[in-house]
């Protein structure tokens, strides 16, 4: 039981990576806070943050939905005081909800340009900012930020811009953070997928009709996000890259 006694906060996990780390944390004896929009599922997008609580609990694990839009400050930060009236302080956080709309720099409407900064970055941030001050007071902490390397590169689809911008910005708030609290003992890193990712979501992007390099499950990443939220104390942070290059780091897992 690698997490037991630990609270962790894992954002977006109705589902994909989310809901993957989520179930694995469980498993290692955390209680895991499950945190999204989705509260029921629908036709074209399964999961939703209940079914996930329901599968941990189904497999002797304890855990509980709290529904966030996390572009808002109030949704965020009541979330937060939730957990610590149940739970006690936020040990392990995982920023994992993204948003994306696929479509050029130029024919991008504002709306969706502020949603995916909103989620992206604000929400990102807003978490952060809720669960720092116990982890501070405590000198103990794990923040997880999951990137993607749409953030490090030219995206060969000139139709995942602005998402890939949010991701870049993602990244260099978790190595500045790094720095900023490298004395309180709190582990700052970005997480990336090596290779495209399977999920629900990209099977309903698809329609079904999946490219073959998107083959990979979500399972290496939460393997990934379970090694690094080990450390006691925070000896790996500021570091942001792939679930691949820590595997090759590591003989964790």
């Amino acid at each position: 039981m690698k997490l037991e006694g630990k609270v962790a906060l894992i954002t977006g996990s109705s589902r994909g990576i989310g809901k993957a780390i989520a179930k694995l944390y469980a498993s290692e004896g955390a209680k895991v806070i499950v945190t999204g929009r989705s509260e029921t599922e629908t036709d074209k997008l399964p999961g939703s943050i209940h079914l996930t609580v329901s599968e941990i609990k189904a497999s002797g694990g304890e855990a509980m939905a709290v529904r966030c839009d996390q572009r808002f400050e109030e949704q965020v930060f009541g979330v937060v005081k939730q957990v610590q009236e149940a739970y006690g302080p936020v040990d392990i956080l995982v920023n994992n909800a993204a948003a994306s709309v696929m479509t050029t720099f130029q024919e991008i409407q504002v709306k969706h340009f502020d949603l995916i900064m909103d989620v992206n970055i604000k929400g990102y941030f807003l978490f952060i900012r809720a669960v720092l001050p116990a982890m501070r007071e405590r000198k103990s902490g794990v923040i997880i930020n999951i990137s993607s390397g749409a953030g490090a590169m030219v995206p060969e689809s000139p139709r995942n811009l602005v998402y890939g911008m949010s991701k870049a910005a993602e990244d260099r708030m978790s190595l500045g953070l790094s720095a900023e609290l490298r004395d309180y003992n709190i582990s700052v890193t970005g997480l990336m997928p090596a290779r495209a990712v399977l999920t629900e979501g990209a099977v309903a992007y698809f329609k079904g009709n999946v490219p073959e390099n998107w083959g990979v499950g979500p399972d290496n990443m939460a393997q990934a996000a379970l090694h690094l939220a080990q450390q006691t104390p925070a000896t790996l942070t500021g570091w942001v890259g792939t679930d691949e290059a820590l595997r090759d780091q590591t003989t964790a897992w």
